[in-house]
């Protein structure tokens, strides 16, 4: 009886563990990414079908937020993330004392200057108010913005770290109203001029070249310092699932479909 009973158990591990392997193996080809909805989760469902060719189903959850995509990749629900750029990548690390890493630039969005209730900065005036983001790193680009198109003049140096405080020259005493990047879009029709992330401009349904009253050249620096990424778990950047996923993201096929669709709101990152 004894015997017998150690053959069943012998058995039922060895097939935990072929079962464990088989899931594992399984899991190994299901990407987990969480995204912001436009454009990142749009190329996103552009890049499925290169995936799946390769053999991976990519499963892609919307977040309106800047804070959970990176909460759930640190915490292993998720493998990847892309809705950010570095500099906000690193601030988050710092901050909230994740793990996570660049696994490959996608995109570039330029940040622009969009008409609130005066549709030309040639109209500003005394007290008007401006809608910029709150976080650290989008703010600071948003400040530099307005800086390039002579409205305020921030300290020497302020750089990527410019906050409110850190304007030395404000000659038409504007009103820099800070808000999550998110909500930009909904008080326009309160603010004089907003400054608005590419994607959420885009989800507002506005067009960098067609709309924006002045933005971010293509060839500036921003464009090397902003450019949005698959972020992942620090120790996974080499896995196969995420330099599948990344290569996919950089294929001339998503290059082609970002170039007809964004008209200038998108940029391929080289």
């Amino acid at each position: 009886m004894k015997k017998f009973l150690a053959v069943l158990l012998t058995g039922a591990i060895a097939a935990g563990v072929l079962t464990g392997c088989g899931g594992k193996g399984a899991d190994d080809k299901v990407i987990k990414v969480a995204a912001s909805a436009t454009p990142h989760a749009e190329l996103l469902e552009q890049a499925k079908p290169i995936l799946t060719e390769k053999g991976y189903d990519l499963q892609v959850t919307v977040f309106d937020d800047y804070i959970q995509p990176n909460e759930v990749v640190e915490g292993g629900d998720f493998d990847a993330n892309y809705f950010q750029h570095i500099p906000y990548l690193d601030s988050f690390n710092e901050e909230k004392g994740t793990h996570l890493v660049n696994a490959g630039g996608i995109h570039y969005e330029p940040f622009g200057i969009y008409p609130g209730t005066k549709s030309d900065l040639s109209a500003v005036a005394e007290g008007d108010s401006i809608a910029v983001p709150n976080d650290t790193t989008n703010e600071a680009r948003a400040l530099l913005l307005l800086q390039d198109n002579g409205l305020i003049t921030l300290k020497e140096g302020a750089g990527l770290n410019a906050t409110v405080n850190d304007i030395t020259d404000n000659p038409y005493n504007l009103d820099i109203v800070e808000l999550e990047a998110a909500q930009i879009p909904r008080v326009l029709p309160e603010v004089a001029y907003a400054v608005m992330n590419g994607n959420y401009a885009l989800e507002a349904g506005y067009s960098v070249a067609k709309d924006a009253l002045a933005y971010e050249s293509s060839d500036s620096e921003a464009a090397k310092t902003y450019v949005n990424v698959i972020a992942v778990k620090e120790g996974n950047e080499n896995a196969d699932k995420v330099k599948a996923l990344v290569e996919a993201l950089k294929s001339d096929a998503i290059k082609d479909y970002i170039n007809s669709t964004y008209d200038g709101a998108v940029i391929p990152f080289e």
